[in-house]
């Protein structure tokens, strides 16, 4: 909905009302530059609940070098 305003804004801007206010126009693209970089950080956001670091990787190694190093997993011998 954010990508579809902004999109809406700015066509609308320099298609009709900048032949009423130019300075309206820019004040519109000037908020349509603003919502892109909202939309992605709406979306992107994670969940109070949502523990992505703690999904494991898929590589051994790697996931018992982070179970070692968060504390879940005593160092084992060498």
């Amino acid at each position: 909905m954010l990508m579809g305003t902004c999109l809406t804004l700015f066509v609308s801007a320099w298609a009709f009302v900048r032949l009423w206010s130019v300075e309206a126009a820019a004040g519109m693209a000037f908020a349509a530059m603003l919502l892109p970089p909202l939309a992605s950080w709406a979306a992107n956001r994670r969940g109070p609940d949502d523990r992505w670091w703690d999904d494991p990787s898929g590589d051994p190694q790697s996931d018992e070098w982070w179970a070692e190093l968060d504390g879940k997993k005593k160092p084992g011998p060498p």
